[in-house]
């Protein structure tokens, strides 16, 4: 995969889709969850909270993806997104500079979604002090 300084996460519980990406070009790479997480239902005077535990692997599988990146979206549409801030915060906490924001998008088609990510990481760059 040719390096490319713009990154975007798309993220569920199912799968990941990661572009990296310039003006021109776009390279793609799809990871999946070994293990999805499922709807868990709490039930009254039974132990734990009802959540299931962070899929580590997934998660450092999909940082690992992103870590040479220097601005990144990260999308999705639910928690998982939130997961994956919080992962990198605990674990890779220099990473989280590079994050250039965190936003809901549904299911977009995999175009759609790099048009967006272009579009808000150029918007970003602009809000960003310029060096002299």
């Amino acid at each position: 995969m040719e390096n490319h300084y713009r990154a975007v996460v798309w993220i569920d519980h199912r799968e990941a889709r990661i572009f990296h990406f310039n003006a021109a070009d776009v390279d793609k790479l799809a990871l999946e969850s070994e293990s999805p997480t499922r709807k868990i239902h709490h039930k009254a005077n039974v132990i734990g909270s009802g959540h299931e535990a962070e899929n580590s692997a997934f998660l450092r599988a999909v940082v690992d993806s992103v870590s040479d990146a220097g601005a990144i979206l990260v999308a999705g549409p639910a928690n998982e997104k939130l997961e994956l801030i919080k992962f990198i915060h605990h674990h890779l906490p220099k990473l989280m500079s590079r994050i250039a924001g965190v936003e809901t998008v549904d299911h977009p088609s995999d175009g759609a979604l790099v048009a967006y990510a272009r579009k808000y990481l150029k918007a970003a760059d602009r809000m960003r002090p310029q060096r002299t």
